[in-house]
């Protein structure tokens, strides 16, 4: 059991009240045509627009800036063969009005955070009032601490389970990943997002795609921007680093592979020791261990390396580095070695994740939520901004497309006349796609 802290606003993660800045929804389309037109000419023309122009129309000013979204308007209408000052032209600028909200929605473009010197109103939030924080003059509470448990502990079966039942998060060392492989991690993504804004959007990633440069996937579900810039693999990184780095970029490459194969093969093996304790038969799971190369099917596993960069923040209190959520996943790991991670306990409120040197920080995902039928913590977590900048590195691993997560893969709960299942099968597949419109209340969609 957690020990008590001081009691805050209690969150229960499907049904019950959260903080008011995770229930704000961005404004819903009027009609059908104010979601389809815009989105339509946005794909259309903004892989030969807006990677030209978006240093000019939007960096270095609020993202939604008046300015650069009437140049980005134009140009687009122009690269569609509408002249100004025709009858065409002035009906398509008034349907283009839809765009500048559907382009606030989509938001590819990161702020270019070295340009600002104050917190921009598109990324002000609101102040948490329901961060623990220690009774002045004492020690923090050793009960509020994330468990950490060495690999080769005798008992580390027994310590991993006991944390994703009460925690959904634990920092693990013994892990066998070479420190030399994580510094170069560390440095890479640091020289990647130290490159000048022009150089990062030439990789820019495109809305509804998977890889590339930009904005946390979240971020459409919330008012605010956050202060934060991502880049995402799957499999090789060799077609966008060719573009940040036309003559240098094997080295980078070679890191992010073999930190990848390092990842999957520590990740499969923690999941092994999870699906033992839950007593799910590992043929029912024939996938794991499978490769993927980057040519990932509906067979094999999904897997994705984040980076992330929160650039040094001029006001900390008034931004958010990463908005709270859980992951989609049966597992992550996550580097970091500067602290801004936290995590949400009910009854005590945030409390952050502080960064053990070499070690490793695991989270339990949603689909380990759903096979342990609600046994396991499918952790809230955010992160917070510093006046320091911030580098880490997320490795996901989740189930192949297809397969059908269910809590009743678990011979124990299969077997038993008794337990009932919380949440009904549903295919790694159909969760990514309800998750994608519904984000907080999915599980609760999902519930028997």
């Amino acid at each position: 059991m957690v020990c008590a802290g001081r009691a805050t606003s209690r969150m229960r993660k499907e049904n019950g009240a959260r903080p008011d800045f995770l229930t704000r929804r961005m404004r819903a389309p009027a009609s059908p045509d104010e979601e389809i037109f815009p989105s339509l000419l946005f794909l259309i023309t903004c892989r030969s627009i807006l990677t030209v122009r978006a240093s000019r129309a939007t960096i270095g000013k609020s993202e939604t800036s008046p300015d650069g979204l009437r140049d980005l308007k134009r140009d687009a209408l122009r690269t569609l063969g509408f002249r100004e000052g025709s009858k065409v032209l002035t009906v398509e600028y008034l349907l283009m009005g839809a765009l500048t909200a559907d382009f606030s929605r989509n938001h590819i473009v990161p702020l270019d955070f070295a340009s600002v010197q104050t917190v921009p109103e598109s990324h002000v939030w609101f102040e948490s009032d329901d961060e623990y924080r220690c009774p002045s003059g004492s020690t923090a509470d050793p009960c509020l601490s994330v468990p950490i448990i060495d690999l080769w502990d005798p008992n580390a079966t027994h310590l991993i389970f006991e944390a994703c039942e009460k925690w959904g998060v634990f920092q693990l060392t013994g892990h066998a990943i070479p420190a030399k492989l994580m510094e170069e991690v560390e440095d890479k993504t640091q020289r990647l997002f130290s490159l000048p804004v022009d150089q990062k959007l030439k990789v820019l990633r495109s809305p509804g795609a998977g890889t590339g440069y930009g904005r946390a996937m979240i971020s459409p579900f919330f008012p605010k921007h956050m202060w934060h810039e991502g880049f995402t693999i799957m499999g090789s990184a060799a077609d966008h680093a060719k573009h940040l780095w036309p003559h240098d970029y094997e080295e980078f490459c070679v890191t992010m592979d073999e930190y990848q194969k390092q990842m999957k093969a520590l990740i499969e093996q923690l999941i092994h020791i999870i699906l033992k304790s839950l007593n799910i038969s590992s043929q029912k799971l024939s996938w794991l261990k499978s490769q993927c190369s980057g040519h990932c099917t509906s067979t094999t596993p999904g897997t994705a390396l984040q980076l992330n960069s929160y650039p040094p923040c001029p006001n900390p209190n008034r931004a958010m580095g990463l908005a709270q959520h859980t992951d989609t996943s049966l597992v992550t790991i996550l580097q970091a070695q500067t602290s801004g991670l936290q995590i949400f306990l009910d009854d005590v409120g945030w409390i952050s994740v502080q960064p053990v040197r070499g070690a490793l920080t695991v989270n339990i995902g949603d689909f380990l939520h759903i096979l342990s039928n609600g046994r396991f913590v499918n952790v809230l977590h955010r992160v917070v901004v510093n006046s320091i900048q911030r580098f880490s590195a997320a490795y996901f691993y989740g189930p192949p497309s297809d397969f059908l997560v269910s809590p009743l893969l678990s011979e124990t709960l299969g077997d038993s006349e008794e337990a009932v299942a919380r949440y009904r099968s549903v295919t790694a597949k159909e969760f990514i796609g309800v998750k994608a419109k519904h984000l907080d209340r999915t599980l609760s969609l999902l519930k028997t």
